[in-house]
C-alpha cells in the first residue's frame, strides 16, 4: 500500500528532531562573565528551566520510542500525528529561554506550562493512531491503559498550572516537576497493571 511505509524511517526522523531540540536548549545555557560563585548561581533558573525541559523531552523521547516498538508499520495518520506532536515540542526550547531568563514570572512561566500542555495533547492522536494497529492484538488493553492514565493525569496537572503560575510561579513549576516524577514511578506502585 502506498500510504504504509517502515518504522524506521520515522524513528530516525523524530530522533534527529529530538536531537535538535536539545541541542538549541544547551546552546541558550550562556557561560556567566563572573568567574566566581555568585556569578554562576546568578543563572539558576535558566538552568533550572533547562533541567525541567531536558527531563520532559527525554519522557517523549522514551515514551515515544515505547510506542514505536509495538507499532506494526507507519500510515499517513501516524505521520501526520506524529508531525503535530513534533512542532509542538518545538515550541518547547523557546519557551523554556523564555521562562528561565525571566526568572520564572508569572506570564513566561504561565507560558511554559501551556507549551507542556499543547505536547501533552499533541500525543494523545499519534498514541491513539498507533493503538488503533493493536485492536486485535491480546495485549492492546493493557498497553491502552498503561500508557493512557499517565497521559490525561499529566494533562490536568499543566492545565492545573497555567492559572496556577499567576497566583505563585514556584508552585506551577514543583506542579511540572511532579508531572516528570510521574513518569519516573512504576506503574505497578501505583496501582496499575504493566
Amino acid at each position: 500500500m502506498a500510504d504504509i511505509m517502515t518504522k524506521g524511517r520515522l524513528e530516525a526522523f523524530s530522533d534527529g528532531v529530538f536531537a535538535i531540540l536539545i541541542t538549541i536548549m544547551v546552546l541558550d545555557l550562556k557561560v556567566p562573565h563572573g568567574v566566581d560563585p555568585p556569578s554562576l548561581l546568578a543563572a539558576w533558573p535558566i538552568f533550572l528551566s533547562y533541567l525541567l525541559s531536558f527531563l520532559m523531552l527525554a519522557i517523549y523521547w522514551v515514551n515515544h520510542h515505547g510506542l514505536f516498538q509495538v507499532a506494526h508499520h507507519v500510515e499517513t495518520s501516524v505521520l501526520w500525528s506524529n508531525n503535530g506532536l513534533l512542532f509542538s515540542l518545538s515550541l518547547v526550547p523557546f519557551s523554556t529561554a523564555y521562562m528561565g531568563e525571566n526568572d520564572f514570572a508569572p506570564f513566561p512561566t504561565a507560558l511554559y506550562a501551556a507549551t507542556l500542555l499543547i505536547c501533552g495533547i499533541a500525543y494523545i492522536p499519534v498514541h491513539h493512531a498507533v493503538m488503533k494497529q493493536l485492536r486485535a492484538d491480546e495485549k492492546f488493553e493493557r498497553l491502552a491503559r498503561r500508557a493512557g492514565w499517565k497521559n490525561y493525569v499529566s494533562l490536568a496537572l499543566y492545565a492545573l498550572a497555567i492559572p496556577l503560575a499567576y497566583v505563585h510561579p514556584a508552585t506551577a513549576l514543583i506542579v511540572c516537576f511532579a508531572v516528570a516524577g510521574l513518569y519516573f514511578v512504576p506503574n505497578a506502585f501505583l496501582g496499575r497493571t504493566e
